[in-house]
């Protein structure tokens, strides 16, 4: 630490939202294990963000947390009081649950499931691409869109849900966020209470209305007879609609942005074959995912802070993914010909990495290497970011053809 003022962690600070990146390298160099005004501790360095998505003795569960902030539990408590189901999403589960959970989604999920799908995503890629080319918004029409209807056909959703959940999950994905208001908490439990009610309906029809897809398959997943309950299932459909889809939207607009501001880059897209490569590095860059939280089990020492058992750690996904000491000095600059990208936190690691990740790449790598040679002289005419702290995206991104 300097003899000056201590950094802060300060996403209201102006001009965070549209470039936290500096905020990130200030803290990396003056205080990497910090804690923050809220009471969090946040990490900042690849190595320390790494370590701790694998260490054994952190936990995703809340219930474990002793240290926590009295006015935004408090806040918390009142607006979900009436909620009193057990949550079963394997977001917030430890092993032994989380494993169960894993082993029979993934049953499901498989990588053959995703793979198969490339035709239909190319065929709702080309389908978008011809809305922009007649003036059409990139979030609106083809970030946006296109993961919602991808998974919604996976599971075997009905696509008139689509502005009703987008709404829900709009709302509930804010209460991931470090700073959050009374309000929006209040408004993120009315969303999750009728998301819920939703989905639990949806799953009752489709026990008696089993089908060619993802959701029938996971109804039917068993492992030494053990099956997922309605509660489970109807949990595991949130989360990958809420997680899965409000990630692949701010990596197909952040990376149809940087792309497109870098025409060098863009450049080097000569095909499909380009594609896999590309949608790496994206994903260390944009880093659609900022945080990662998880809960010490025990007293833990990171770099001779000793952070107390109970306490919440945010893990700097974003962060990480430009530390200049695992990628260089040039780690705030996107280079698809960068060596090793594929070992980048976007999708965390350990035992919590992202179940959906071969789907999101799959989706990434068609939007936006098919928007890159299909508009190869497109500039951006204006853009708005949405405003979350974790997920950190596009809500609009217009632009010339």
């Amino acid at each position: 630490m300097t003899d000056s003022a201590p950094v802060l962690f300060n996403p209201l600070e102006a001009g965070y939202l549209e470039d936290p990146y500096e905020t990130f390298a200030e803290l990396r160099r003056e205080d990497p294990v910090h804690q923050s005004p809220t009471g969090s501790w946040i990490l900042f360095d690849y190595d320390d963000v790494f370590t701790i998505l694998r260490d054994p003795a952190m936990s995703v569960d809340d219930r474990n947390a002793e240290i926590v902030n009295e006015e935004r539990r408090a806040a918390f408590k009142a607006a979900f009081e009436d909620d009193e189901r057990e949550r079963r999403s394997i977001l917030g589960l430890d092993p032994p649950d989380h494993n169960r959970l894993r082993r029979l989604i993934s049953k499901a999920f498989s990588a053959r499931t995703v793979e198969g799908f490339r035709p239909r995503v190319q065929e709702l890629v080309d389908a978008a691409l011809e809305r922009i080319a007649e003036g059409g918004d990139v979030i609106e029409e083809l970030a946006f869109p296109l993961p919602f209807d991808v998974i919604s056909e996976m599971l075997g959703m009905p696509a008139a849900d689509k502005d009703m959940i987008r709404d829900w999950s709009g709302a509930i994905v804010k209460t991931i966020d470090p700073i959050i208001t009374p309000e929006e908490v209040a408004a993120a439990a009315v969303a999750n209470r009728e998301m819920s009610a939703h989905l639990a309906e949806v799953v009752a029809w489709k026990r008696d209305n089993l089908g060619d897809d993802l959701l029938s398959a996971m109804i039917q997943a068993e492992e030494d007879g053990d099956q997922m309950s309605a509660a489970e299932l109807r949990d595991q459909v949130s989360v990958l609609f809420i997680a899965g889809h409000e990630t692949t939207v701010n990596l197909i607009g952040g990376g149809v942005r940087a792309l497109v501001e870098r025409p060098d880059q863009r450049a080097l897209l000569t095909g499909p074959d380009a594609d896999a490569a590309m949608i790496e590095e994206l994903l260390r860059f944009v880093s659609p995912v900022q945080f990662s939280r998880r809960i010490t089990l025990e007293d833990t020492e990171i770099k001779g802070r000793v952070i107390p058992k109970g306490s919440f750690v945010l893990a700097g996904l974003a962060s990480a993914n430009h530390d200049e000491k695992r990628w260089g000095p040039d780690a705030d600059e996107l280079d698809l010909n960068r060596a090793d990208t594929g070992q980048h936190m976007a999708f965390g690691s350990g035992i919590h990495y992202c179940l959906g990740a071969s789907l999101a790449k799959l989706e990434g790598q068609i939007a936006i290497g098919s928007f890159a040679r299909r508009f190869p002289n497109a500039t951006i005419t204006d853009y708005e970011w949405n405003g979350r702290i974790n997920l950190r995206g596009l809500d609009r991104l217009a632009v010339e053809i």
